[in-house]
C-alpha cells in the first residue's frame, strides 16, 4: 500500500465499456504484429507444471511459486508458473522450430509474493515469445535489431488506439535509447538501481538497460536475473557483459517509468554453467530441463516477456493496473483508489 500513487485531479480518459472494448483492440492489434514483426507461431501454454523439473521460471531467485498436490498422480506436486521463460525453448526443440522462426503464447502466472502497487498485481499476463537464432547472432547487435522491431510495434500500436480514441495521443518518441547498466551505474552512482531507471527514462522516454543480472563496478547488480535462462555474463566489449535487458517507457499519469518487457538472448551451455557457477546454484545441473540444454538438445534463442496489462495501462492512460485486469487488492487500496476515480475491475 505504501507504494500506491494518486495522480493529481485523475480523470480516466475511457470509461468502463470504453476500456473493455480497447483492451482488447490493443491485445488484438499488438499480438497480430508482433508476431508479424518476429515470426511468431502462436501455441497453448500450461499454467502449471511439475515441480522438480527445473522447468519453472524463478525470476530473482526469492519469489516462492504457488504450489499444490495432484491427487489424481499420487500427490504429486505441481507449482503454477512464474512465466515460461524456460518452457518455450523446450517448446522451439519439441516443435523443431526453423531459425529465424518462433512462437508465443499468452501466459497467465500467480505471483503470491509480489508487493502490490499501481503497477504490480498478484496476477501476471503476458506474451512470453521466443525465436531461434544462429551461433553468429548471439551478440548485442543482433539484440538490439530485435529490440528495434518489437518497438517498431509499440509504436504502430500507439498509432492504432490513437485513431480510435483520438483524445489519447502519442508519447513514444521516434527510436528507443540503449543504454548499458554499467553507463548508467557511471553515470548516476549516488542513485539506486530504481532512481537511475526513472533519471534516464524522463530523459529519453523509451530506453532499453543492457546487461541486468551482472555484478557491477560497484560491486552491485541492477536487478536480479535467474541463472538458466538469459545471458548476463557474456563478455561484449571491454568492460561490459550481458545480451539482455528491460524496455522501459515514461508513463505520462504516473509520472514515472514503467517496464514493459523483459528479453535477452538465452544461455548456452557455456554461459548456463558459469552463471550457475556464479550464483551458486550447480545443483540445478541434475534438472530435466537442464540436462536437456546441457546435452545440446535445445537450439540457441532469444525471447522475452511482455507485459499485457501493464501495454494496456500505457496505452489507455490508466493510473492503475486494476483498471484492466481483475484480481485481488488490500481493502484500503481499494477505498483510495474509489476517493481518488481510479475504479478498479
Amino acid at each position: 500500500m505504501s507504494g500506491l500513487l494518486i495522480p493529481t485531479a485523475y480523470k480516466p480518459i475511457l470509461n468502463l465499456k470504453e476500456t473493455e472494448i480497447a483492451i482488447k483492440q490493443v491485445k488484438d492489434f499488438f499480438q497480430q504484429n508482433l508476431a508479424s514483426e518476429l515470426r511468431l507461431r502462436r501455441v497453448t501454454a500450461p499454467l502449471f507444471v511439475r515441480r522438480g523439473l527445473g522447468i519453472n521460471d524463478d525470476l530473482n531467485g526469492t519469489e516462492q511459486p504457488v504450489i499444490f498436490k495432484i491427487k489424481d498422480m499420487g500427490g504429486c506436486k505441481a507449482e503454477i508458473v512464474h512465466s515460461l521463460a524456460k518452457w518455450k525453448r523446450m517448446m522451439l526443440a519439441d516443435l523443431d522450430i526453423n531459425e529465424g522462426y518462433g512462437l508465443y503464447t499468452d501466459m497467465n502466472a500467480i505471483r503470491a509474493d509480489e508487493e502490490l502497487d499501481n503497477i504490480h498485481s498478484l496476477y501476471v499476463d503476458q506474451w512470453d515469445w521466443e525465436r531461434v537464432v544462429t551461433r553468429e547472432q548471439r551478440s548485442l547487435e543482433y539484440l538490439k535489431a530485435i529490440v528495434r522491431k518489437i518497438y517498431s510495434v509499440l509504436q504502430r500500436t500507439e498509432f492504432s488506439i490513437y485513431e480510435h480514441y483520438p483524445n489519447i495521443k502519442p508519447e513514444l518518441p521516434e527510436e528507443i535509447t540503449f543504454i548499458h547498466a554499467e553507463d548508467l551505474q557511471k553515470e548516476y552512482p549516488e542513485l539506486t538501481p530504481k532512481q537511475r531507471e526513472e533519471q534516464i527514462t524522463k530523459k529519453h522516454k523509451a530506453v532499453f538497460i543492457i546487461g541486468i543480472g551482472g555484478i557491477l563496478a560497484d560491486g552491485k547488480i541492477h536487478d536480479g536475473r535467474a541463472p538458466d535462462y538469459d545471458d548476463w555474463s557474456a563478455p561484449t566489449s571491454k568492460g561490459y557483459k550481458g545480451l539482455n535487458g528491460d524496455i522501459l517507457v515514461w508513463n505520462p499519469v504516473l509520472q514515472s517509468s514503467l517496464e514493459l518487457s523483459s528479453m535477452g538472448i538465452r544461455v548456452d551451455k557455456e554461459s548456463l554453467l558459469r552463471q550457475l557457477e556464479l550464483t551458486g546454484n550447480e545443483d540445478r545441473k541434475r534438472y530435466y530441463w537442464h540436462k536437456r540444454l546441457i546435452n545440446g538438445e535445445f537450439p540457441l534463442s532469444i525471447g522475452g516477456g511482455i507485459g499485457q496489462s501493464r501495454l494496456c495501462m500505457y496505452y489507455l492512460r490508466k493510473a492503475h493496473i486494476g483498471e484492466i485486469q481483475a484480481s485481488i487488492w488490500p481493502d484500503e487500496m481499494i477505498e483510495k483508489c474509489k476517493q481518488n476515480s481510479i475504479p478498479l475491475l
